[in-house]
């Protein structure tokens, strides 16, 4: 990193390896925690659609509101909010409590979220020189997905250590404890992370202004994206490899850890390939042969078919990730990245539940390959449509 946020980009790096593997921690034991707090399933499903809500309405809030904030003092904030929420998680079984602790939306039950945290972390990272954004990106990634893998990971403790319920909650004291070491870590930021007002006439407004169409085309294009890939979450595949194979856990888990090695390994791959063919380029030409492969899996005659393209379409389809993000930090004006961060983001989250329960009704139908297709297919028409929409327009300047 050759930019005067050298040392910023070292700090939010070492945030979000916190956050990230906290949330890992998170992924595994807020489910299991809520279960064997004896909260029956309508409640947790409750608590869990709060998690997803939360995310989504601080996300908006920050949209609105993050740059007249001040990208540090909202980064810091997300923080204590974060230590404040966590400790409800991993100290109370009270319903009231944990969904108001889940609203806030600085906890997530996945390893790798897409919430506030991340538009601010995208938006300042951002602020350095185009040339370097894809490889700084492509760092962001493989940071969070090794910190969160190792914190799923960590998960496991409280069962090597035969410690049951309800003392196994208390292990989500990690989310007060990595976020109250980050917090400090967020003070030390320069001013070189906050917004650039691209006009004087921008210092009075916040959020979008300019590129707000733009912004709303990209974010209903991701939405699309992100609708099909509910579809086949890695919990619906692993039902799928043991209902059609009768695939064992023990195989079903190595595949999905060699599945998190190859998403790690495309993100360098994705700088390398962004460098020489452009961001859009490097979004749609990876993006739609993996869909191709998805959708083929439905197809697969057998295990070792099964598994070999799940690899092939695992190794490509995180390679956009890097590239996606830099190309909205560049599509926008500076003082807009906060906001267009925090709307694309949203717009991935808030529709992506619809497709388990979408699926669940086509495996009710008989029809349990039918997700891959459809998601292949769909994901398909969304590569399409984004390099029609957008293979024109000039970032070279921001």
């Amino acid at each position: 990193m050759r930019f005067p946020l050298q040392r910023d980009a070292r700090l939010i790096l070492a945030v979000q390896a916190l956050r990230a593997f906290a949330y890992g921690v998170g992924s595994v034991l807020v489910g299991i925690g809520l279960a064997r707090a004896g909260l029956p399933p309508t409640r947790i499903g409750l608590v869990l659609a709060a998690l997803v809500a939360g995310i989504a309405l601080a996300s908006v809030v920050l949209a609105r509101y993050g740059e007249r904030v001040g990208r540090r003092r909202a980064y810091a904030g997300l923080l204590v909010v974060m230590a404040i929420s966590g400790t409800v998680f991993a100290l109370t079984a009270s319903l009231p409590l944990l969904v108001l602790a889940a609203l806030t939306g600085a906890i997530s039950s996945d390893v790798v979220e897409s919430g506030p945290f991340t538009s601010l972390e995208q938006a300042m990272l951002a602020n350095g020189p185009s040339e370097d954004r894809l490889r700084l990106f492509g760092t962001y990634n493989i940071v969070a997905t090794v910190a969160g893998s190792l914190g799923a990971l960590a998960a496991g403790a409280p069962a090597l250590l035969g410690i049951d319920s309800p003392a196994a909650q208390r292990f989500l004291l990690v989310y007060p404890i990595c976020a109250l070491a980050a917090v400090p870590l967020a003070l030390r930021l320069s001013g070189d992370v906050e917004a650039v007002p691209s006009s004087a006439a921008s210092v009075a407004r916040s959020g979008l202004h300019r590129s707000r169409g733009v912004v709303m085309r990209l974010s209903g294009l991701f939405a699309v994206d992100s609708l099909a890939g509910g579809l086949v979450v890695q919990a619906y595949i692993a039902y799928w490899l043991s209902h059609r194979f009768n695939a064992s856990t023990e195989l079903v888990g190595g595949v999905f850890f060699a599945i998190g090695i190859l998403q790690a390994v495309s993100f360098k791959a994705a700088v390398w390939l962004g460098t020489r063919i452009g961001l859009l380029n490097t979004m749609v030409f990876t993006h739609l042969p993996s869909n191709v492969l998805l959708a083929a899996i439905a197809l697969a005659p057998n295990l070792g078919t099964a598994i070999a393209l799940l690899l092939g379409r695992f190794a490509l389809s995180q390679m956009d990730v890097p590239a996606r993000q830099v190309y909205v930090a560049s599509l926008v004006e500076p003082d807009e990245r906060t906001a267009a961060a925090a709307y694309t983001n949203t717009a991935r989250y808030v529709v992506r539940p619809a497709g388990p329960i979408a699926a669940g009704a086509l495996l009710g139908a008989g029809l349990p390959g039918a997700p891959f297709i459809i998601a292949g297919l769909a994901k398909c028409a969304y590569d399409v449509a984004l390099y029609r929409v957008f293979r024109r327009v000039d970032i070279s300047d921001r």
